[in-house]
């Protein structure tokens, strides 16, 4: 049988060639600035050169080696043990969707109120996640507010960890309390190596630094044997080149860099690469993912691709008030064309007012959007059986397929169904009282909320975790 898949692509197989290029000359030239001693350490001993003034030139023949060495396909498990999906050089693999990640306040599904991100609030979110099924991991929703810092993330962390089965995108706020994280999830669940669920997600500073923080964070990371997400943020005109090539390369190059730091720590690491590029607005000093920049996202998939490397990349959050129209146009452009390219994990939906507020309804309205992007990416079926040349013959002119044996069997499959909104007619609108789309989204949203389970373990993880903090912060 033969499927025909609608795909998107953005660069050539020269243009890939180019910006790698490019990505090199900028390492080997230019060169990162590594900020911690043991980091340069590490990265002398491959290079064969010491350091200057904390800057590091990577030789194109250390990349080579890093890009051969590193794993091209990442497993992903369940907390249950069960593999849930494999990230990277996969025939026919599809986008994977997450929710996240680390803001401020929570929007109101109802009032659209904010209010300062609280532990409840982690609960709901994490549970949100885990019941969405368009969503395959659930990340850090965002920063508790109301607990000390030095104990937030490790609340924020049992409460995704005791709330989801699905895979989990950790990102930890508390520079040094890393190691505490995962040392509480090791103690609530075992071993994390042989079957990771877990997955620690890091920056490096845009441009071409690799700050303290994340090199230990990293460094701890692959001492536990867990695969980690790289990312670099970048806002072009501002702390990328305002050229979106500029912007690909310098970001790119940063990738390469985290690749050779991950290989020469330990050769095999597990990594997942990506890119978040944003236009950045000098007249409200803020960063936006724009039509412009989220080409760019596609374009690091196919890099990626070529590379042979799993890819995370960008979810279309950020801009917008809530669940509205704003937000809705990046949300589909975003989600769309990642199904229909290379994009390997989305892990960030859901965030508002630049990634400050999680909204509950526009979760929901992206699990929608996820579903039905999937759908298109599915195409269609062409050949032989799928065309039924005896139907349309026995049928003929002026006849119809309402009754037709292919109609029969397939109409249930086929049907199109929104989960959120009802079809209605004129009429039918109108006699309801004309209801706004809006409406019903925070309705569906609130019921939503209101039927969501704990998983069965909920109670003895939490118990567990709690006297694990207890002994950690006294």
């Amino acid at each position: 049988m033969s499927n025909v898949k609608p795909q998107i692509s953005v660069l050539a197989q020269e243009q890939i060639d180019q910006i790698h290029h490019y990505s090199l000359e900028i390492l080997a030239k230019t060169g990162i600035r590594v900020d911690s001693e043991r980091a340069r350490k590490v990265f002398e001993k491959a290079i064969g050169k010491s350091a200057k003034d904390n800057l590091l030139h990577i030789p194109p023949e250390l990349v080579d080696w890093a890009l051969t060495v590193a794993p091209s396909v990442v497993d992903i498990y369940s907390r249950r043990g069960e593999l849930a999906f494999q990230l990277g050089d996969i025939p026919n693999s599809q986008t994977r969707f997450g929710t996240g990640v680390t803001n401020l306040y929570y929007q109101d599904p109802m009032t659209d109120e904010v209010t300062p991100f609280a532990r409840k609030h982690m609960e709901i979110t994490t549970r949100l996640g885990d019941a969405l099924p368009s969503f395959d991991v659930v990340s850090t929703a965002g920063i508790i507010q109301d607990y000390p810092p030095e104990w937030a993330d490790l609340y924020g962390t049992l409460e995704m960890v005791a709330n989801s089965i699905k895979p989990l995108v950790v990102l930890v706020s508390e520079e040094h309390g890393f190691n505490n994280i995962f040392d509480l999830i090791e103690h609530l669940h075992g071993d994390l190596e042989q079957r990771p669920f877990c997955i620690p997600y890091f920056n490096p500073i845009t441009p071409l630094v690799l700050n303290e923080g994340t090199t230990d964070k990293i460094m701890a990371t692959i001492e536990r044997g867990l695969p980690f997400i790289y990312n670099s943020v970048g806002m072009a005109g501002a702390t990328s080149p305002i050229t979106l090539a500029g912007t690909l390369a310098l970001l790119n190059a940063e990738l390469l860099a985290g690749l050779v730091f991950s290989q020469v720590v330990k050769e095999g690491t597990p990594i997942v690469l990506g890119i978040l590029a944003a236009d950045f607005d000098m007249k409200n000093m803020q960063g936006y993912y724009t039509p412009r920049t989220l080409p760019l996202n596609l374009a690091c998939a196919e890099l990626m691709a070529h590379y042979g490397l799993p890819h995370s990349g960008s979810s279309g959050s950020g801009l917008g008030w809530g669940a509205d129209l704003l937000g809705s146009a990046t949300l589909w452009m975003n989600h769309l064309t990642s199904c229909l390219g290379k994009v390997g994990l989305a892990p960030f939906v859901g965030g508002r007012f630049e990634s400050l507020v999680f909204s509950s309804t526009f979760t929901v309205y992206a699990n929608e959007v996820v579903r039905q992007a999937r759908l298109y990416g599915n195409g269609f079926q062409l050949d032989d059986e799928s065309v039924t040349l005896n139907e349309i013959e026995t049928i003929g002119p002026g006849g119809n397929f309402l009754a037709a044996d292919q109609t029969v069997k397939l109409c249930r499959k086929t049907n199109f169904t929104a989960g959120i909104w009802p079809y209605l007619t004129l009429d039918q609108w109108q006699a309801e009282g004309k209801p706004k789309a809006d409406d019903l989204l925070r309705q569906y949203t609130r019921d939503f909320l209101n039927n969501l389970t704990a998983p069965d373990d909920h109670d003895e993880l939490i118990a567990k975790g709690e006297a694990f903090i207890t002994k950690v912060t006294t």
